[in-house]
């Protein structure tokens, strides 16, 4: 066990960090005044090939907070634009984060170890830098949530306290730091910060590197680029179904918020349906409702054209021919989201083997459950009495509408050849999800009183969202408890 913070090292390696200057600013985090570890995910630490013992005292403090550095960190504030509610901003970046390097984990993937709240950088355009702690804990919980629910996301290493107050509405609240993981930090809006500056270099070392990290088979495609494009088609559209079969609602789809990776990343003014509605909108600063969950498709489609039209001078040299395929591979968006969002949500209702009349039959059950305003996750988790006969549970979830019990007739005569229902349902339709009052309680809790005992019960539950938890965890919220508005944090 390292004895001193110069002995503690991560295994980094730094690939993104050995591409040109411009495509990053190097950056230290800014000391804290009182370090102090409040939580480590010991799991995911031993996942990256990390001693979680040797974390978890004052080094690993210091480190967490952004006090002290890993003997082997090579930091730096990444730089990329983006359209943030359809506007175009040419240079955004890394204003509160900063990249310490990337390790290779114990199944040989690469991921990168990333404090967020660490203080400004180049890119912090007059704000302080820092992340108040109801954020951060935030993050930690929906992050992790989105990993056992089975949706690519960026993961939470680790929250540390600063000992500092950051100035927020509506008043001072404690600094915090969240340790992010994720398998790169790579966005749409990387792309787009190139090809605003006509920076035709760049633009290529960018997709290179993207290539080697995400899609090695396409190197070896006849159009490598347009293989490249054409797997973060396939991966967002795989990942906002994956979002829209659980509920959740990201609230920041911004282009520099998109991933191409394929993971969910920045847990901001995100939220999980409880009342279905497909208009529903959580975000404060959504005024529009133009991240509402319903448009989460038509929206994903759209930052995916505004990569495609940064990417266009790698697709083809000649411009026409390049603009063409662009359009005809975000026409396959639609298709592929339909893919997976089909099979999902047949599982939903124990259907393994598709026939005509049951995409019919699944909106049925969404049109009732919008008129009944009917709690989106327990409505499905109903179906696993209504499959036995009982349809109590289901009819106690869909009120308002004479039309559910009909419904549930036709769907077990559906479901009556099907092999497998029980165990399909059971697998599709989590008993929990991180419900935005429950949240709410476990983070003021800590903001208050730094007691994390509501926290600590939440992830617990969260972790094991196919197991029955307490009843407590999967009622909806009183009238007085409802979340009506989220906040992204900054």
């Amino acid at each position: 066990m390292p004895d001193t913070l110069s002995d503690i090292r991560f295994g980094f390696d730094h690939s993104y960090a050995r591409l040109p200057e411009r495509f990053f600013a190097r950056v230290e985090p800014t000391p804290v005044a009182g370090p102090r570890l409040l939580r480590l995910n010991a799991p995911l630490a031993a996942e990256l090939g990390l001693d979680a013992q040797a974390l978890t005292g004052p080094a690993g403090a210091a480190i967490f907070a952004g006090s002290a550095l890993p003997a082997d960190a090579e930091p730096i504030a990444m730089a990329y634009a983006g359209h943030q509610f359809g506007g175009f901003t040419p240079q955004l970046g890394d204003g509160r984060a900063i990249l310490l390097g990337e390790v290779l984990d114990r199944e040989g993937r690469r991921r990168d170890i990333q404090l967020k709240g660490s203080g400004p950088t180049p890119f912090s355009r007059r704000a302080d830098g820092r992340a108040a702690l109801g954020p951060v804990l935030r993050e930690y919980l929906i992050s992790e949530a989105m990993t056992a629910l089975g949706v690519p996301s960026t993961r939470t290493l680790a929250a540390a306290l600063t000992g500092e107050m950051v100035l927020r509405e509506p008043g001072p609240l404690p600094g915090a730091v969240l340790t992010r993981v994720a398998s790169s930090h790579i966005r749409v809006g990387s792309f787009q910060f190139f090809a605003a500056r006509g920076d035709a270099e760049g633009l290529r070392l960018l997709a290179d590197h993207a290539i080697a990290r995400h899609d090695p088979e396409a190197a070896r495609a006849e159009h490598p680029y347009r293989a490249l494009y054409e797997g973060v088609l396939e991966r967002q559209a795989a990942l906002v179904a994956r979002w829209m079969l659980l509920g959740f609602i990201h609230g920041v789809m911004n282009t520099d918020n998109t991933t191409i990776s394929g993971e969910t990343i920045d847990y901001g003014p995100c939220a999980f349906m409880d009342a279905y509605d497909p208009e529903t909108v959580f975000s404060s600063i959504d005024h529009g409702g133009r991240y509402a969950y319903g448009n989460q498709p038509r929206v994903m489609q759209w930052n995916l054209a505004r990569l495609a039209e940064a990417m266009l001078p790698l697709f083809d040299t000649n411009e026409d021919a390049a603009l063409d395929w662009a359009k005809s591979a975000i026409a396959t968006f639609g298709p592929r989201f339909e893919g997976h969002y089909r099979a999902g949500l047949l599982a939903k209702l124990g259907i393994g083997a598709p026939r005509e009349g049951d995409d019919a039959l699944a909106m049925g059950l969404l049109d009732a459950m919008k008129a009944g305003r009917a709690d989106f996750t327990n409505s499905f988790r109903a179906l696993t009495e209504a499959a036995a006969g009982d349809d109590a549970p289901l009819a106690a979830q869909v009120t308002g509408t004479d039309a559910i019990l009909p419904w549930a007739k036709d769907w077990r005569a559906r479901i009556a050849t099907e092999p497998g229902v029980a165990e399909r349902l059971a697998a599709a339709n989590p008993q929990v999800i991180p419900r935005n009052h429950l949240v709410e309680e476990a983070l003021e809790a800590a903001t208050r009183d730094l007691d994390l005992a509501p926290f600590d019960a939440l992830l617990a539950v969260l972790l094991r969202p196919f197991e029955a938890p307490p009843a407590r965890y999967t009622l909806p919220p009183e009238p007085s408890d409802r979340v009506y508005q989220t906040f992204c944090g900054t």
